[in-house]
């Protein structure tokens, strides 16, 4: 995007802020957490952002290979805005980045992250209208890129992830009389992942999320972040189970509108259904954190598909896939559908050092694009991480973190060609929050 684009989203960004600050002082600043504007008990705004410089090595134990791969880039940028009117009962958030790269780490990514508006309803029940991180996701989206434990989020997030949605989430919170809670959380969406803005396929994914604290709320809302920097002086424990239906899906897991589409004999559209169920917890005590997640994927595809769309615009009849033309295997093919689970944990010192790993796997059936030879085909997942946080904050850290990938038969380097063996993967990465 051209850099008089980006400062024009930059300054409707900062609107808000320009206004309220000709005849406000700030209110408070916490390093990490943002500038906080406030007008006695009518709004609060606060403006935030952070930078993550980024350094990534590749190599293969493959001798045959003698290729490997590394990169400088800024793998984030981000710039949040976000308010309320208390009188109003209305929150609202703006989230924008500026680093061309989102969360799933797509060099084209649009700008815009989050853009929502919440109407509390009552002390228990909002309403929120708008694009943001959906509750049907793995846990680990549900938290900040920059209150990450590890570089990167895991393979799970980014097979089945579909990261923001567009649409209506209404959440509640319930405290039992024991100090328990109940956090159930139901969403309508495009199934489309961001906005669209051009034409949308495909009809509405429905779904949601209940979460259970059993030992009552984490402190400094710990419960969306992975580190225990602040050492609960109580365990504390979330779990979740979420599930969602996709009726009619473009795309391989619901990033997006009209990248894979399905034509009937009469020329109309006739796309598959995908549904995703899964389970997390985690769990804090004393610069302890454990998390974990599974995630289940499948889809059903209609007897009506006679034609697929390329990329062209052209269609064609034929579904050839090992040797035979079936379009059930092929239109599974191109789908993330499998199962994947995430277990990770680390403890922070009181000298603030903290060490973190983490295992993932991955399982496909015979046809999913979880086999794709260059992007997927590596069933396992091993991570070790070291991070240095600069006080107890998200306010400055540096991480480094080592991952061993396991690689199956028929899987392919960052070239294109078939290697054996295992892949390393060394990163290094600074965050600075204000």
């Amino acid at each position: 995007m051209k850099w008089y684009k980006q400062l024009y989203i930059l300054a409707l960004a900062m609107l808000p802020m320009l206004s309220v600050a000709q005849s406000q002082k700030i209110n408070s600043y916490t390093f990490g957490e943002g500038y906080t504007f406030s007008g006695g008990d009518d709004y609060r705004i606060n403006l935030r952002g952070y930078v993550q410089p980024y350094y990534e090595f590749k190599s293969y134990t493959d001798e045959d290979l003698n290729g490997t791969y590394q990169r400088f880039r800024l793998r984030r940028a981000r710039l949040r805005l976000t308010g309320n009117a208390a009188q109003q009962k209305i929150d609202y958030r703006f989230q924008i980045d500026l680093s061309g790269t989102s969360e799933t780490g797509d060099e084209s990514a649009g700008m815009l992250m989050d853009a929502w508006i919440r109407y509390n309803a009552t002390k228990r029940i909002r309403i929120t209208v708008g694009q943001k991180v959906t509750p049907t996701d793995n846990r680990e989206l549900l938290m900040g890129s920059q209150m990450l434990q590890l570089i990167e989020r895991s393979r799970v997030t980014s097979s089945f992830g579909s990261i923001r949605e567009f649409g209506v989430f209404v959440d509640g919170t319930f405290r039992t009389k024991n100090g328990m809670y109940f956090k159930p959380v139901v969403a309508v969406t495009n199934g489309d992942g961001g906005n669209v803005f051009t034409a949308d396929h495909g009809g509405l994914k429905v779904g949601g999320r209940l979460d259970f604290l059993p030992f009552g709320l984490f402190t400094n809302f710990g419960q969306y972040r992975q580190g225990d920097l602040v050492r609960e002086l109580s365990p504390k424990l979330v779990m979740g189970v979420t599930y969602s239906h996709n009726m009619g899906m473009s795309s391989r897991r619901g990033r997006n509108s009209g990248a894979i589409l399905y034509l009937d004999e009469d020329g109309k559209e006739a796309l598959p259904d995908y549904t995703k169920y899964g389970f997390d917890f985690m769990f804090k005590f004393r610069g302890f954190s454990m998390l974990g997640e599974f995630v289940s994927a499948s889809a059903t595809v209609p007897d009506e598909i006679t034609q697929r769309v390329r990329n062209d615009g052209t269609t064609s009849e034929n579904f050839e896939i090992d040797g035979e033309d079936n379009v059930e295997n092929y239109v599974k093919n191109r789908m993330m559908i499998g199962q994947g689970y995430n277990i990770q944990m680390g403890y922070i010192f009181k000298n603030m050092v903290s060490v973190d790993a983490r295992y993932c796997h991955l399982s496909a059936p015979d046809y999913s694009f979880l086999n794709n030879g260059t992007f997927y085909n590596r069933p396992n997942y091993y991570t070790l991480g070291l991070t240095k946080y600069f006080g107890r904050s998200y306010g400055f850290k540096i991480q480094g973190s080592i991952t061993c990938v396991d690689c199956a038969d028929g899987s392919n380097d960052f070239n294109g060609l078939e290697m054996a063996g295992d892949e390393w993967i060394g990163r290094i990465m600074t965050t600075f929050s204000f």
